[in-house]
């Protein structure tokens, strides 16, 4: 059990209770609530904290915790104000706080990005944590464009000629896609997208002021005729994508398309953000990264560790040449200076350990058992869903719905049922042509949890259809 989700679910049931109470009334004990709840004396206690510091109880030792008193009308804090202040710009959040918030109690995680916390390199980063902080620099102000050898690692992971003066250090990969968007494009431009893609690009391209224009893809990336006519029609300047492993089909983009994407970049006099977000999370052969067949400075690169190790390793690579590189140092520095130093450093450490490559190697294992357990469990489960083709990699399938399903209401009931999963609409910046869902592996704790997962989304699926058919 998820310990941080029983507390925020115990809070939601005492929220609930407060409001049917008068003030002064007194809650059920702690022991009372442990048993009712199914938790233990932590989880009620921090409850409890919480809804102490909204206001909502007082606590007193020896006593118990009580409703608070209402605040009279005119002790209410009117912050109305603000909205005319903020005005119509907004920021979406959903999405990506959804695919970061631990489900709920008894649901099985089929959706998220990172590695369960089981296959984590926990340890080897600790002790990589500890190695790092003895460091008589530790504390001290790092290359305010990331500490030299852990630039000259990421260069020597890419290669084609890439070299550590090319590299800039930042906090985590979406930290560089905000980065990239804001540096390359200025508000209100348009800037090119796969369709679909990944859901945090364009939560940050619309936080940036930016006009998300969606090109579709297929079972080999994203289609070249229609990003030429794209940037002709449109005028943008950047192009964002994902050419290995793509996020959520799996795709692969050929080796001749990926040509075919840069001459049609250097025509249009625009930029490729290529978001490798998958580059250890690969199983099986791929064709090099768009960089390294770029010889015009058409090609901004972003590598991350996060995926590969923990959520919490926000330590990525933004790679860039010309001027473009130099508005990126610019734009990192003036916003958040650099990365704090110890966690540089203890990335560095763990890189340049034997645990990197045995990790390395056995989460490719991992995948590939969980790949392939995956694509067995929908097979039997979810016979009406067509999955695309099984990647080479990546850590989730893409499966297209029969048209009579409804999105929506199929992942509001698949959770009722026991399983979260990620509704195709949030992957697609226009309107998507068919209802998808994309289902992960790596979420959850072990491959028999993983199935049941499924088989709890296959019952959701089937009572769908038959109360559609009806």
């Amino acid at each position: 059990m998820n310990d941080d989700s029983s507390i925020v679910r115990v809070a939601a049931l005492l929220r609930e209770e407060t409001g049917r109470l008068r003030p002064g009334d007194r809650l059920p004990s702690s022991r009372e609530l442990m048993r009712r709840h199914g938790v233990s004396p932590v989880t009620v206690s921090r409850a409890l904290a919480t809804l102490a510091a909204e206001g909502r109880v007082v606590t007193r030792p020896g006593s118990g915790a009580f409703v608070a008193d209402t605040p009279a009308p005119g002790d209410t804090l009117d912050l109305s104000w603000q909205t005319v202040s903020l005005g119509d710009r907004s920021v979406d959040d959903s999405a990506v706080s959804g695919l970061l918030t631990p489900p709920p109690d008894g649901v099985i995680p089929l959706t998220g990005g990172y590695l369960h916390p089981g296959l984590r390199p926990s340890r080897a980063l600790t002790a990589a944590a500890t190695r790092a902080v003895r460091r008589p620099d530790a504390w001290a102000l790092p290359p305010l464009s990331g500490v030299t050898e852990l630039r000259r690692w990421f260069a020597t992971e890419v290669g084609g000629g890439v070299t550590l003066a090319d590299v800039l250090i930042v906090s985590g990969g979406q930290a560089a896609l905000t980065l990239a968007f804001r540096a390359l494009a200025g508000p209100g431009a348009p800037m090119l997208v796969e369709t679909p893609t990944y859901p945090g690009a364009l939560a940050a391209a619309r936080a940036a002021g930016l006009r998300a224009v969606a090109v579709p893809v297929d079972r080999d990336g994203v289609r070249p005729e229609l990003l030429a006519e794209a940037f002709a029609v449109t005028g943008a300047r950047v192009f964002y994508c994902q050419p290995t492993l793509h996020n959520p089909t799996g795709a692969v983009l050929s080796p001749g398309r990926r040509e075919q994407v840069l001459a049609i970049a250097r025509a249009a006099g625009a930029f490729v953000i290529e978001d490798d977000y998958a580059r250890y999370l690969t199983t099986g052969p791929v064709p090099p990264s768009l960089i390294t067949l770029d010889t015009h400075g058409t090609v901004v690169h972003i590598n991350s560790l996060s995926k590969i190790t923990a959520p919490s390793v926000r330590v990525a690579a933004v790679i860039a040449r010309g001027p473009a590189a130099r508005r990126l140092r610019a734009g990192q520095l003036v916003e958040s200076f650099f990365v704090a130093r110890p966690l540089q450093e203890t990335a560095l450490e763990f890189l340049g350990s034997p645990g990197w490559r045995r990790h390395v190697a056995s989460v490719a294992a991992e995948l590939r058992l969980r790949r392939a357990a995956l694509a067995a469990a929908l097979a039997r489960h979810l016979p009406a869903a067509e999955v695309w083709p099984v990647p080479e990699g990546g850590v989730h399938l893409w499966a297209r719905l029969p048209r009579e399903v409804d999105e929506t209401a199929l992942v509001e009931s698949a959770q009722r049922a026991g399983a979260l999963v990620s509704p195709g609409a949030m992957y697609h910046p226009a309107e998507q042509p068919s209802p998808h869902i994309r289902i992960t592996h790596i979420a959850a704790a072990h491959v028999t949890e993983l199935g049941e997962g499924v088989r709890r989304l296959g019952t959701a699926l089937d009572a769908h259809l038959a109360a559609r058919s009806s």
